[in-house]
């Protein structure tokens, strides 16, 4: 697995909005994206990929794949309460983004996803002739 994120997942802030720079700052920051933190762990049978995503519902969340990519965008539900003014605020933008391209030896039909407690967990099998495989030996 590729990803396709050009900022490491601490350093997502600035190096995201830099990226367009031949456009506005409102259509910058408009743009701009957190770069969610995962983890990845590959056994026998294929891979499972863990994103953190604080605050983010199941409708608000869209999970993609075409051909060898895998997209995840998603929009956090957090927001200051009516009538409250927040005066610290360390995570400024609502709206998660990262970007994967997958080996071909993963079966993108078979993925399957669930989101627990703001953890997205992907499962993505390996497909059929890339699965490890006992071959009998025979007596002569």
């Amino acid at each position: 697995m590729d990803n396709h994120t050009a900022t490491s997942p601490r350093a997502a802030g600035s190096k995201e909005l830099a990226r367009k720079d031949d456009s506005n700052d409102a259509t910058r920051y408009s743009d701009a994206a957190l770069t969610p933190p995962v983890n990845v762990i590959e056994d026998g049978g294929g891979i499972t990929l863990f994103a953190d995503l604080p605050g983010v519902s199941r409708d608000k969340l869209s999970v993609q794949v075409a051909s060898d990519t895998l997209t995840i965008d998603a929009e956090s539900g957090l927001s200051v309460p009516e009538g409250l003014e927040s005066i610290h605020t360390e995570v400024g933008l609502a709206r998660f983004r990262r970007v994967f391209t997958l080996s071909k030896e993963l079966d993108t039909s078979a993925i399957s996803a669930e989101l627990s407690q703001g953890v997205l967990k992907l499962r993505i099998p390996k497909a059929e002739h890339a699965q490890p495989r006992r071959i009998e030996i025979q007596a002569a």
